[in-house]
């Protein structure tokens, strides 16, 4: 402990540094940030706060993990109501719509720049990332940071068991199905399992094939969204996972990421999952393995596949009834720090998040990140290989988590024999648009 004995300072001199320091701390402009990053990705996500605050003396940004991501959601709701929400929170994917309908609570980003004097170019994001955080027209509401996509991962050595080459993925669903056949004769237990069903057999299945998965482009275009999942493509293709499931060829290994240890276990020899993935198969696999874009149906795209949607989070900006404007230019330049290429690239190499800005990508490439691993720049390709449509920018459907589990219900029934492929999509969408049509009722101005 710092006493005026310890310094070797007079009394006066002593009560002088103490009332400096207080000084300059109270010149600090503080600003509250909520996440819901759990460790090891929660202190890499303070550290870089820790650099912010680092950096300059005008600013210091708290960081508090609060819970899981529905938790942080949750809390942030609640102190809002009480008048004291924080400055910033860190908001999943799927929370989007309901921060978009939060309407005075928050405050949309590209007000906040504009009003700030701030410089962030929404074109410096990659369009896949940005379009999933954008209203309507265009403009940021929030700002994108941790940001992953699905991807497939392949392990090497059982391709080569299976007369298979390691070195080629399969590319389209035909190709697949033809390599699970020959995985599970050379004697695979489980050739192919998928990871969050829900968010890669469909909404990444609708993405890539430019194909909707509700009406209103996904949700972006209102709230009067109907979801559209039993069209002919999701009918084909989960009839196709049905099919391979009976014939030993598929693995339903369970609902959101419960999958995810069946591959770098060497258990099954081909994952569909978050390319977040990629850290755990890094540290636990023991076998040669590869990663690839997600595979698609030749006969059901025009043209080339399209770019994959994004999961991860953005960060909000909220409002309180005393909030100042020295706050919210504070909030803009920890967003100007955050939008740099170089922590954009830092974050992507550190955590397996991919980078959310074109230069961001240059950056990690200029590096020589890709080079010395190989695979790592997939989802990026993944999510910048085409222009984004209607059908691509992401999804914007209220209560989409709950939307999910009435999907992997109904999908679970079809994979038991149940019910029918069909039936289970007939349903899904049923539930599912009560789930629509309550939050519609819920949020309408």
């Amino acid at each position: 402990m710092l006493t005026r004995r310890t310094l070797g300072l007079s009394t006066a001199a002593f009560a002088l540094t103490v009332s400096l320091s207080g000084a300059a701390m109270a010149q600090k402009t503080v600003i509250e940030f909520w996440h819901g990053l759990p460790q090891p990705l929660g202190g890499q996500l303070e550290q870089v706060v820790k650099g912010f605050n680092d950096s300059q003396d005008k600013v210091q940004v708290n960081a508090s993990f609060k819970g899981s991501y529905p938790e942080t959601m949750q809390a942030a709701i609640a102190a809002f109501r009480a008048g004291n929400a924080p400055h910033v929170v860190q908001m999943f994917e799927v929370g989007t719509a309901t921060m978009m309908a939060a309407g005075p609570a928050i405050k949309p980003v590209h007000e906040l720049m504009k009003e700030t004097g701030a410089a962030l170019d929404p074109k410096a994001y990659i369009p896949a990332v940005a379009g999933y955080y954008a209203s309507k027209d265009g403009k940021m509401m929030a700002l994108p940071f941790n940001s992953s996509t699905s991807i497939m991962f392949y392990n090497k050595d059982l391709f080569a068991k299976a007369g298979l080459d390691p070195n080629k993925a399969p590319a389209t669903w035909p190709e697949l199905i033809a390599a699970t056949k020959a995985l599970k004769a050379a004697g695979v237990a489980c050739p192919f399992t998928t990871s969050w069903p829900t968010w890669v057999q469909f909404e990444q299945l609708g993405a890539i094939h430019d194909t909707p998965f509700a009406s209103q482009s996904n949700g972006f275009g209102g709230l009067n969204a109907e979801l559209k999942i039993n069209a002919p493509l999701y009918a084909k293709h989960i009839q196709m996972l049905v099919d391979l499931q009976k014939d030993g060829q598929f693995k339903y290994g369970g609902r959101d990421n419960k999958p995810d240890g069946l591959f770098p276990s060497g258990e099954c020899a081909i994952i569909q999952g978050s390319s977040g993935l990629r850290s755990r198969i890094v540290k636990e696999a023991t076998f040669a393995w590869g990663a690839a874009p997600l595979p698609y149906w030749p006969d059901q795209i025009k043209g080339e596949p399209k770019n994959g949607i994004i999961g991860g989070a953005a960060f909000w900006v909220m409002t309180s009834p005393k909030r100042t404007p020295a706050e919210y230019k504070a909030v803009s330049e920890f967003f100007t720090y955050l939008a740099q290429p170089g922590i954009d690239a830092k974050w992507h190499m550190d955590t397996g998040y991919v980078p959310v800005t074109f230069k961001g990508v240059e950056k990690a490439k200029a590096e020589g990140f890709y080079e010395k691993n190989p695979g790592a720049d997939v989802p990026a390709a993944q999510l910048t290989r085409t222009p984004t449509t209607e059908n691509t920018m992401g999804l914007r459907l209220g209560n989409l988590p709950e939307i999910r589990n009435i999907i992997q219900e109904e999908l679970e029934k079809a994979f038991q024999g149940q019910q029918t492929v069909q039936q289970a999509l007939d349903s899904s969408v049923q539930r599912g648009n009560v789930v629509l049509r309550n939050f519609e009722r819920a949020n309408k101005n």
